[in-house]
């Protein structure tokens, strides 16, 4: 149980990190916003408005997708802390797999500990209390 233990510490630990990363570096859409926002307003004589439209909408849609995805990713580290929403947590492991490299390493990782007995014992038993 102890190893088991100093792993879920491990990974939430990592969680929080690759949420940090993941809410820092979609801060990249922001200059896609700003060009946009620079078109709408006729910085570039020969974009037409509907271009720079698109670029503000697709990055405002970036920007809350990317920010909402760290945000459940911080989430998931905070539960694995406190050993709580196992399925929870299984789901987001699986989804970061699709943030590649760093979130299909931690995914990965995450899934494989996860599906251990005594780990789930440990969720379990934290259930009733």
């Amino acid at each position: 149980m102890d190893q088991d233990e100093q792993h879920l510490r491990l990974l939430s630990i990592f969680h929080y990190i690759l949420g940090g990363l993941k809410a820092l570096f979609s801060c990249i859409f922001f200059i896609h916003l700003f060009i946009g926002i620079a078109m709408l307003a006729g910085a570039f004589d020969d974009a037409p408005a509907f271009i720079g439209l698109i670029f503000v909408v697709m990055a405002v849609f970036l920007i809350l997708f990317e920010w909402a995805a760290a945000a459940c990713i911080i989430i998931a580290g905070n539960n694995l802390a406190k050993r709580k929403h196992y399925m929870f947590c299984l789901v987001i492991a699986a989804i970061s797999c699709m943030f590649t490299p760093l979130g299909t390493v931690l995914g990965i990782f995450t899934i494989i500990v996860l599906m251990r007995p005594s780990v789930k014992e440990l969720f379990d038993a934290n259930k009733t209390n």
